[in-house]
Order: C-alpha cells, then structure tokens, then sequence
C-alpha cells in the first residue's frame, strides 16, 4: 500500500522588524535606493570639515546651497523624464535662455514682472514642442532636445550679439526674494524639489508617469494617457529650469551668452543618476537626486577649499557616475532575484 507523503508547509518569511541587524540594513539599501548616496554625502561633509574648518562656515554653507540649488531642481525635473525612459538635454540651456527672454523684452518696454511671466510661458512652450516632437514625431528625446540646445544656445547669441549683460531685478525686495538674499536661491531650489517630490510621489500623475515608465504598453492600455504625461514631464521640467535660471541670474546679476548649458543639464542628470534614479525607467528617487546634488556641491566646494585642481573635480564625477551606473544596475539584478 503506497503512502502520499506529507505536504511540506512553508514557514512565512520574517517581517523586516524580526530580521537580523545585517540582513535588515542589506534590505534597506534595495528598498531606499538613495541610501548609499546619504551616507557618501555623510562622508564628505565629515572628511572636507575635518580637512578645513572653512567647511561649515556660513559664508560657505551659503556658497554650497547657491551652487546646489540649480542642478537639484534640473535633476528632479531630469527625474520625471529619466522615470519615462526619456532625457532633456535642452534643459541646461533652458536655465539659461529664460533670462536673456527677459533682457530682450526689457529692451523692448516690457516691464519686468511680465518679462518673467513672459518668458517662463516661452519657456514651457519650448517644454511642449520637445514634448510634441518626441511623442508626435517619434523623434529620439536624446536627438530632439539636443538639437534644441543647439537652437537656443545659437538664439542667446544672436540676440546677444554676444556681450554679457547685466540681469535687471537685482536690486531692491524683489531681487532679494528671487536670489540676492543668501537662502533665497537654496529655498527656490528645495521648493521645487519638494513639488516635483509631491508630485512623482503623492498624484496620479506621478503614478501614471511610473507606470508609463515601467510599461509604457501596459499603461496604455489600461487607460493612462502615456503622450499627454510624456508632454507634461517635459513642460514641467522646462518651467522649472527656467524658474531657477531666473533666480540664479538675478543672484549673480550678469549674463554671460557663451555660457554652456549643457553643463548645468549634465550636472542635474548625474545628480539624479548617483542618487539612485535608474536610464531604463520605472524608478525613480526625487529624495536621492536631492541628495545627489548636494554630494556634486560638497566635492566641488571641498576640493577648492583644500586647493585641489578643479580638473580632479571633473575626473571624480565622471569616476562617481560609472560607480553609481555599476551599483545601480547590481542591485536592480540583486533585487530581481530577491522578488
């Protein structure tokens, strides 16, 4: 007479609470992406005030948020996009091309408040046509944004005629609320961190932007309008590059035509990459970009404090960026296997 063996009951898994101490901080790294960043950061605020007391002045606390805020606004706009599998290139320039729309209207008897009204308007309109493009014309977002960097960088000289200008606003409460104040620029910047966090985080929108992200098909056809959320990504990051542009201008009081844009939009898009924000979509880290860019400030102005050449800073972040790509896609494959 043959006898059925017993069915083997499988014991439940441990709650996260009941885990060992090893085993829960190994959790924690796949569950928060942006906590390898946090502790980097925690690093090199630790090493650099260490090294020089100059570090945690106020003067220099000052220095680093100014410098922080614009490449941790373009890396959370960056964020909605890089969550879709897309990339602005344009947006550097954008941060730049909002404050020569301003200068040229003024030129013309626009008053200042409408010249900013104005100008970020232009701007998010520039923000619907890569959008258009990209999701109409299928044009790849690397080459359409690109080409209208080119286009814009071409229009500020132009219109320049290539000679630095100086920034109206800068004086007065109004210059001190949009950048001359010491925090003015750092709290514009967090803000809109903070909304574009909220927004990715807390709205239907930003669950229907991970979705497409994720499964760009699948969203579809369950009834989420994957061009209208691919055109409002690339509107919402124009109006912010050109909110922080505005800000950063004002701050520093003159315009330079020959300034390259691309290299606050690189600067947002590593933010964004080391603070844990996967190329491929379907994940995203407003919080980490954050944290990203603060880590880029805290370098920057480190090694200048400890007077190490500005090129090693160039060398570390191209070093950091393939890192963090590294770490990024090994914990993405350790993750997998974990589900």
């Amino acid at each position: 007479m043959s006898t059925t063996p017993k069915e083997e009951t499988l014991a439940p898994a441990p709650r996260f609470a009941e885990r060992g101490l090893a085993r829960r901080i190994s959790d924690l790294f796949f569950m928060r992406p942006e906590a390898t960043i946090f502790i980097v950061a925690v690093a090199l605020i630790a090493y650099f005030s260490v090294r020089n007391s100059a570090f945690y002045s106020y003067t220099n606390v000052v220095t680093m948020a100014q410098y922080t805020a614009p490449i941790a606004v373009i890396g959370a706009g960056e964020v909605l996009l890089l969550d879709l599998a897309e990339i602005d290139l344009s947006a550097g320039q954008i941060f730049l091309t909002s404050s020569w729309i301003v200068v040229i209207l003024g030129y013309h008897g626009v008053p200042l408040g409408w010249g900013i009204a104005i100008s970020l308007f232009i701007c998010s309109l520039i923000g619907a046509l890569n959008g258009a493009v990209v999701v109409w014309l299928k044009v790849p977002s690397f080459v359409a944004t690109l080409g209208v960097n080119y286009v814009l960088a071409g229009w500020v000289l132009v219109a320049s005629s290539d000679i630095t200008t100086e920034m109206p606003g800068t004086t007065g409460k109004f210059g001190a609320i949009m950048g001359l104040s010491n925090w003015a620029e750092g709290l514009w910047g967090l803000g809109l961190v903070l909304i574009i966090w909220a927004l990715l985080k807390g709205t239907v929108f930003g669950l229907h932007t991970t979705a497409t992200g994720g499964n760009e098909l699948g969203a579809a056809e369950a009834g989420v309008r994957v061009r209208m959320i691919k055109v409002w990504c690339f509107i919402i990051i124009a109006f912010v590059s050109a909110l922080i542009g505005l800000c950063d201008s004002i701050r520093i009081g003159s315009l330079d035509p020959a300034a390259p844009g691309l290299t606050e939009m690189l600067a947002g898009v590593t933010a964004a990459v080391i603070g844990g924000t996967a190329l491929t979509g379907g994940k995203a880290t407003v919080a980490g970009t954050l944290i990203g860019a603060i880590v880029l400030g805290v370098l920057e102005d480190g090694f200048n404090l400890i007077g190490i050449s500005a090129n090693w800073f160039i060398l570390v972040e191209g070093a950091v960026i393939l890192l963090a790509m590294a770490v990024n896609v090994q914990l993405g494959r350790m993750t997998a296997k974990k589900m």
